[in-house]
């Protein structure tokens, strides 16, 4: 149990980290900064991303959580897909995992979130060539 905690710690520390990243700009640190509401295990439901990702023949995630973010009275839904890294095989001593975090399409702001991240990435690889 004692080497539970402490990578059960960072995995949760991992998670905070990309959902800050998705929220920098957004005005949360006007208030008081961004708070964690709520949040809840969802191991036994595949979210839609993780279901087409699995179909097209990646590996499917261990584990799912929902994160609920309250940004000055706006909550923001977060989908956490877990999935096992890279040399972290049953012979591995090393714990790797990697994490798909990303605002929930059920509302308008995590549409736009999601969209503004992909123009943005798109572009920022174009003119990254140049």
């Amino acid at each position: 149990m004692k080497a539970i905690v402490p990578i059960h710690n960072a995995v949760n520390e991992r998670a905070w980290s990309e959902i800050v990243k998705w929220e920098a700009g957004r005005g949360g640190e006007t208030c008081g900064g961004l708070k964690l509401v709520n949040f809840k295990g969802r191991p036994n439901d595949m979210s839609p991303k993780a279901r087409v990702m699995t179909l097209l023949g990646y590996s499917a995630p261990f584990d799912r959580h929902d994160w609920i973010v309250d940004r000055c009275g706006t909550h923001i839904r977060y989908v956490i897909d877990f999935y096992t890294g890279r040399g972290a095989g049953a012979s591995s001593n090393n714990v790797s995992f990697y994490l798909d975090v990303r605002p929930a399409l059920d509302n308008w702001e995590g549409v736009k979130m999601r969209f503004g991240m992909a123009f943005r990435d798109l572009f920022a690889t174009r003119n990254s060539g140049t």
